[in-house]
């Protein structure tokens, strides 16, 4: 008898418990990385791969758990026909995560444009302790609840996500809402002048008042190549500089490094280790 999806599965969840991890109710096998819930925080996440020796890994952020696993049972190849099976669920299984996921984004978009329509303008920067503490000026934000809501778009320039950020720069997402390739806006393109991306609006805001650009927010490091693709189509004709951030882990010019790549752009970071442009405002946009 071949091994079935549940007993490996199975045998997944029990080397999380053995490690200290809470796993998910429902783990998918499809090779992809998901994050999940541990204790009410979405600090959990893994990869559980079927084809072949079925291997993976798992990670717990909160108590730095990280580790690779491998099937260690009777391990029997499936047959050619258990594989079109396996093969068939797994387009079941994704089917259902793009509609489930889809069916979040839509909620998220119709609760990101009521607030958005109901959160209140901000003229000055006295108005907002975030904005004073960064010095920087509103850009047309908005105030909901006391938090300086930030506006995320899609490629279609559709509403889709908010970003809330606190008096004390704590910053959280709508729950549901789509992030990947999706972006903030700070001033307007301009004629024959490149456009700038970066990943936080405090710091978006600091290089848009500085060198009177175009900028585009990513949010995070992470986003900066999926934002770059998405510009680049947005704006073929406009040269994109990506303004990293100085990560003493790396992490900012890596990334940075990979947009301008992915885009055929160029890229700057701040000169000081550990500093972006928020920190640091004497810079010079490479053209041409």
């Amino acid at each position: 008898m071949h091994n079935s999806h549940s007993e490996i599965i199975a045998s997944f969840s029990d080397a999380m418990r053995e490690a200290g991890i809470t796993p998910p109710d429902d783990i998918v096998g499809d090779g992809a990385l998901h994050r999940f819930k541990i204790d009410g925080k979405l600090s959990g996440r893994y990869t559980l791969h079927l084809d072949g020796l079925p291997s993976g890994f798992y990670q717990d952020f909160r108590q730095g758990i990280k580790e690779n696993w491998t099937f260690r049972g009777h391990f029997k190849p499936p047959t050619n026909a258990e594989r079109r099976t396996f093969a068939i669920e797994r387009q079941r299984q994704e089917a259902e995560r793009k509609a489930a996921a889809e069916m979040r984004h839509n909620e998220a978009s119709e609760k990101a444009r009521f607030i958005w329509r109901n959160a209140s303008p901000i003229a000055e920067q006295a108005q907002h302790p975030y904005l004073i503490k960064k010095s920087i000026k509103p850009n047309a934000l908005r105030c909901y609840n006391g938090a300086l809501v930030v506006p995320i778009y899609d490629e279609n320039r559709t509403l889709v996500n908010l970003q809330f950020v606190q008096p004390d720069g704590t910053k959280r997402f709508l729950a549901g809402g789509k992030k990947k390739g999706c972006f903030s806006v700070i001033g307007k393109p301009q004629q024959n002048q490149p456009l700038l991306i970066c990943e936080g609006w405090a710091t978006g805001a600091s290089l848009h008042e500085h060198a009177g650009l175009f900028v585009v927010v990513a949010l995070d490091a992470g986003n900066l190549e999926p934002v770059a693709l998405v510009v680049s189509r947005m704006f073929p004709a406009v040269e994109i500089v990506i303004a990293g951030d100085n990560d003493l882990s790396g992490t900012g010019q890596k990334a940075a490094r990979v947009a301008a790549v992915a885009v055929g752009g160029k890229y700057i970071v701040p000169a000081t280790p550990g500093h972006d442009w928020n920190d640091s405002l004497t810079f010079e946009v490479p053209r041409g």
